[in-house]
């Protein structure tokens, strides 16, 4: 015997328009992140071309001798430029005229604190050394019974480790905000209050940058459970 409510419990098959909307939103998610970043590295070598080349004499131009203005030039000028300056900056000489040119701008009350702040960022971002994250880990943070993810640093040592005085070792942790990762928090926590994660870095900031919705690879994560769960047995 059939009933009214028999009709509610199927669920309706979408519409044109509704088939139509979710091809679009599909199709959308597939293209604006190609379409961004495309357009993203286009305008970045335009502006690098714009303020370079005007300083590139004529007859150094390869548009004076194939008749067209080839995009990018000016950044493969850039990159060449970039490359000799930081050769010679390796050297003695260099590290000379460095050290001048900086205990000149020492000097300056404004200039100064923008050289700084400029040079501590760059620093920052394009120094490559071995001074990483070592793993991605999780504490519980603000409280307990709330588990945030975070970043191992280095072990906690000199006055912090010695004015601590908890006797344990501690180590240092980042715990960044979602979804902007570049901020956050350094916090000092006991190494047994820390557990580190199977999860490589990058998995880790996807996680932290996507607020949760992306997730490791499944199987993946499936296995660090269960070697987690083994050794526990």
């Amino acid at each position: 015997m059939s009933t009214p409510f028999d009709k509610m419990d199927k669920p309706r098959r979408p519409g044109l328009l509704g088939s139509l909307r979710a091809s679009f939103l599909t199709g959308l998610i597939v293209i604006a992140p190609i379409g961004l970043t495309i357009w993203l590295i286009w305008t970045v070598v335009g502006w690098i071309d714009g303020v370079v080349l005007p300083l590139v004499p004529y007859q150094f131009r390869p548009e004076e001798y194939i008749g067209i203005n080839l995009r990018g030039v000016g950044v493969i000028i850039f990159l060449i430029f970039t490359v000799i300056v930081g050769w010679i900056a390796k050297g003695l000489i260099g590290r000379s005229l460095i050290r001048w040119a900086e205990s000149i701008v020492e000097r300056m009350p404004v200039v100064r604190s923008v050289y700084s702040g400029l040079k501590q960022i760059a620093e920052t971002v394009f120094t490559q050394s071995e001074r990483n994250f070592e793993k991605a880990c999780i504490v519980e943070y603000p409280r307990k019974g709330i588990w945030a993810i975070g970043f191992i640093s280095t072990e906690a040592k000199g006055e912090i480790a010695a004015k601590a005085g908890t006797g344990v070792d501690m180590v240092s942790v980042f715990v960044p905000t979602t979804p902007n990762p570049t901020s956050g928090f350094l916090l000092i926590f006991p190494r047994e209050d820390v557990i580190p994660l199977d999860m490589s870095l990058e998995d880790a900031a996807k996680l932290i940058i996507s607020a949760g919705l992306v997730y490791p690879n499944g199987k993946e994560a499936k296995d660090a459970v269960e070697r987690t769960a083994h050794k526990r047995r």
